[in-house]
């Protein structure tokens, strides 16, 4: 019979887990953060510590969600008597970030997200922007790119416009799959996400635009007009200053915004298409 190690642990498939521990990288993103004493950070899916030591030793207060109750002795075992640590072993898309916030300090999240999860955990984490200063997350470099795109670009499209609503987004460094074990099929790359103070383009009602621009991006060759017929006309969108014959991939926030409140509008006022 083997006895197992409690420092043993081999990356889950089904969590999504490719463990950092490329040094460079790990120094590289902790100046991105530049943890300080006073600062609230919070940790998701810290893994067996990579980053987790620099942090807690930055003396700020940190918390870590970890799902995987195999990595929980791993990690208590480096920090559990460290006073500014806490774990809590849980799914980071049910947790109550709201439980974490003392004193109305504001949290700063940390995370290398499984690409299963990510895009359902970053909006899972806007749900509480108010509470949150920033976001530094290590994702799918292809994910970067669609947070951080621009109206015209590729990679632009419905993640890229909801999440770019609510976070300034700033695409930081690539990461390459030698950075972790496993090595990863695909290339990384850190993403820095802070939630705006006041929304540069507010909608009326965000569930409305959130169904524009799935609705424009769901067949994203198409012209706007022919895109959007089932839900406003080429008129009331070229009345707004917008071109009805340009693609959904060219449309800025702002101008989805100014589609999804005329809508807004008329649903108020009771008027139809």
């Amino acid at each position: 019979m083997s006895h197992k190690s409690p420092f043993e642990h081999r990356a889950r498939k089904r969590f999504g887990q490719n463990f950092l521990h490329d040094a460079g990288v790990i120094n590289r993103i902790i100046r991105s953060i530049a943890p300080k004493t006073g600062d609230h950070l919070v940790e998701i899916g810290p893994g067996q510590g990579a980053l987790t030591r620099d942090l807690v030793d930055s003396g700020a207060q940190l918390d870590v969600v970890e799902l995987d109750q195999d990595l929980v002795p791993i990690l208590l075992a480096q920090f559990a008597l460290k006073d500014n640590f806490a774990l809590h072993q849980g799914d980071a898309l049910r947790f109550d970030f709201s439980s974490l916030q003392r004193d109305g300090e504001k949290l700063r999240i940390i995370g290398n997200l499984p690409y299963n999860i990510s895009t359902p955990l970053m909006f899972h984490l806007l749900s509480y922007q108010s509470l949150i200063e920033d976001m530094h997350f290590m994702l799918q470099k292809e994910v970067v790119d669609r947070l951080a795109a621009g109206p015209g670009d590729n990679h632009y499209g419905r993640l890229g416009i909801m999440v770019q609503y609510y976070c300034q987004v700033d695409f930081l460094f690539p990461v390459g799959s030698g950075a972790f074990n496993p090595a990863p099929k695909v290339e990384s790359a850190i993403v820095r996400l802070r939630p705006h103070t006041e929304l540069p383009h507010p909608a009326r009602d965000v569930s409305l635009l959130q169904q524009v621009v799935r609705t424009a991006f769901t067949q994203r060759r198409k012209t706007l007009r022919n895109a959007l017929k089932t839900l406003i006309d080429a008129d009331s969108i070229d009345a707004l200053g917008i071109d009805s014959g340009t693609r959904p991939e060219r449309v800025s926030l702002a101008q989805f915004v100014a589609i999804s409140d005329r809508l807004a509008e008329r649903a108020s006022s009771g008027d139809e298409e």
